[in-house]
């Protein structure tokens, strides 16, 4: 069994100590920001942590209405412009906490006024010294190359991070997610046998829309690092403006499709792509009863899961796919070839 499977099985336990010790801190951090809630919210990180910052972004002006920047490092650390953070909280999320240039461009950015906050795996990292606030993913070390279990932890706590700026978060509904999750895993045999029909898959496009665009960025990359398949992604609104076009009899697509607001978009991109015989697979859950039946094939979670909370538990059966494709190809998926834990970019 690779590390990678056994930290995707993780993941309730995981979130469930990471929401344990984060509650009282988000409560903190919620009475300090009364009367100097910021303005912008930006958000720092690199690989799979800046997937998890991109849901960050739909999550936080959706929730709690405050305009959200995603950061381009090289700002600070090439252009060394000026820029003003009085009114901002910057927010930098990496998994080991060594992200040279996620790091530097929190310390410019507190140097210049900002609030900050680190969000990371690792207690006594750069990034935990270097922020005003830190805020741990209790997920336990992460061995695998090809994060899994830190991307849910930095969501569950960008969900946190919605509550203390005052959005419309309820701590009750958080409390559902580690269930939610192991609820998941119980797909794994499924998804495991399924995956073996992608063997000699070597492209793919993932679609996803809202707070699912970030799964589609990060079931890309997972496909790409653990299974070297060249996977575009996109959202459905984009995809439909000329991408589309790369679509052909048998060629795979992966939808992360709820029910909610963004299914008549995934609906009309998955129906578009059947009628070019493309192959569609869509994951969703009992709440979306069309996508099953516009899909030519489905991953459904087994109960019904609001929309605002789907995408934790909808990313781990597009986890257990790529564990399990690599396995398939003849590949680790610990080990991506060219690929360390820890990369440090300037």
């Amino acid at each position: 069994m690779s590390r990678m499977i056994e930290e995707i099985r993780q993941q309730p336990a995981a979130l469930a100590h990471t929401l344990r010790a984060g509650i009282p801190s988000a409560r903190r951090f919620h009475r300090l920001l009364e009367g100097r809630r910021p303005q912008l919210v930006v958000l720092a990180a690199r690989g799979t942590s800046d997937n998890a910052a991109l849901f960050g972004r739909y999550l936080l002006e959706i929730a709690a209405g405050i305009p959200v920047s995603l950061a381009a490092p090289s700002i600070a650390t090439l252009y060394r412009a000026k820029v003003d953070y009085s009114r901002a909280l910057v927010v930098a999320i990496s998994q080991s906490g060594e992200s040279t240039d996620t790091n530097m461009l929190l310390e410019w950015a507190r140097a210049r006024g900002a609030m900050t906050l680190g969000i990371t795996n690792e207690r006594s990292s750069t990034l935990a010294r270097l922020a005003e606030h830190v805020w741990l993913v209790r997920a336990g070390k992460e061995r695998s190359v090809a994060a899994t279990k830190t991307y849910t932890g930095q969501m569950l706590l960008l969900y946190l991070l919605a509550y203390a700026l005052g959005g419309r978060i309820r701590l009750v509904d958080l409390e559902r997610l580690p269930a939610m999750v192991d609820d998941a895993l119980g797909l794994e045999s499924e998804v495991a046998e399924l995956a073996a029909r992608y063997r000699f898959m070597n492209r793919a496009v993932v679609v996803g829309r809202g707070l699912n665009y970030s799964n589609a960025f990060e079931f890309a990359l997972k496909l790409m690092e653990t299974c070297y398949v060249v996977a575009e992604r996109f959202s459905s609104a984009d995809f439909l403006h000329g991408p589309i076009a790369l679509a052909e009899p048998n060629f795979p697509v992966f939808a992360f499709a709820p029910a909610g607001v963004t299914w008549n978009s995934i609906g009309q991109t998955i129906d578009k792509l059947t009628q070019m015989r493309a192959e569609v697979l869509a994951i969703t859950d009992p709440a979306n009863r069309e996508a099953a039946a516009r899909a030519t094939r489905v991953i459904r979670l087994p109960h019904r899961i609001p929309e605002a909370l789907t995408p934790i538990p909808y990313i781990v059966p597009a986890q257990i796919f790529a564990a399990c494709l690599a396995v398939e190809k003849g590949l680790d998926p610990d080990r991506p070839r060219t690929l360390s834990k820890v990369t440090r970019t300037m």
